[in-house]
């Protein structure tokens, strides 16, 4: 499940959400939006930015990574974009803050002492799903956040639940934003069930959801898996700049002749990529 993607849709449809979870938030988080930015020389691509409004002199850029997979140089590279960015457009920014998201302490890579002074501080606030208590007593949007951690047996449960809830407490555009974005992670979380059986867990038909219009599972599973393939085909390429550097023509080849399974187990092999030898290894051993 490629939580990092569910994740950022989330912000997309909410940029507000990420406030949520702060303790001094800005005083204008309606007007931020969410966004993806590159930073060259190095080459970076920081994917969750949440920028301020540009009618404003200066504001806080907010760089968020969500972290499911231990990355034992996550802080490193965090740290370096972050600052990077900054220095780049330091007259548009009054200053930044890092968010990063967990879905628990034991994920959280091992080495943080050389980076006290920020973990310390108040430029960087960790957030460890787990521990922002029942997701029924959180806000929705919150709680969608939580939902893609929670056990298979719990999620179907906790899911009914949330719709029910959106239902009865959110406005209809809202409501029906909800409707996308949890069927969207219960489809992703068991994507070996079929249409029907997911609709059968959720108690709602997902023909009126935008998720089953763009999977279109019943008569069209050839159809689902190409698209599948595109978005992570993306994603993969997308990550694997970042680790490692800009891609020769040859490797976004490679990449693209990748099956969708393929492109998975490279997508969880290359959080533990620093060089581009890396990946040729991995290419090697596939």
């Amino acid at each position: 499940m490629r939580r990092d993607t569910i994740f950022y849709k989330l912000f997309q449809q909410s940029p507000t959400l990420l406030f949520e979870l702060l303790t001094n938030p800005p005083a204008n988080t309606d007007e931020y939006r969410f966004d993806s930015v590159a930073v060259k020389e190095p080459k970076f691509e920081i994917d969750g930015v949440f920028l301020p409004p540009e009618s404003q002199n200066s504001g806080v850029v907010y760089f968020c990574e969500v972290q499911f997979q231990k990355d034992e140089q996550l802080y490193e590279r965090v740290f370096a974009e972050s600052s990077l960015y900054f220095y780049r457009n330091s007259t548009r920014f009054s200053d930044w803050q890092a968010v990063i998201i967990y879905p628990s302490r034991s994920i959280e890579q091992s080495k943080i002492y050389p980076h006290r002074s920020f973990l310390n501080g108040e430029q960087v606030t960790r957030i460890y799903l787990d521990e922002l208590g029942d997701i029924r007593s959180l806000p929705v949007w919150v709680a969608l956040m939580v939902l893609t951690t929670i056990e298979d047996e719990q999620a179907t449960e906790e899911a009914r639940y949330l719709l029910t809830r959106s239902q009865q407490e959110a406005p209809q555009p809202e409501n029906r934003a909800i409707i996308e974005l949890l069927t969207t992670i219960m489809v992703y979380k068991f994507e070996n069930k079929s249409q029907r059986e997911v609709e059968q867990m959720l108690g709602i038909t997902l023909k009126e959801t935008r998720v089953y219009r763009e999977i279109k599972q019943e008569g069209r599973e050839e159809g689902r898996e190409e698209g599948r393939e595109e978005g992570e085909k993306s994603l993969v390429l997308r990550q694997l700049a970042r680790r490692v550097g800009e891609l020769p023509q040859q490797v976004h080849q490679q990449v693209e002749s990748l099956s969708l399974e393929q492109l998975e187990n490279l997508g969880e092999a290359l959080l533990d990529f620093t060089s581009m030898a890396d990946l040729d290894a991995w290419f090697n051993q596939l």
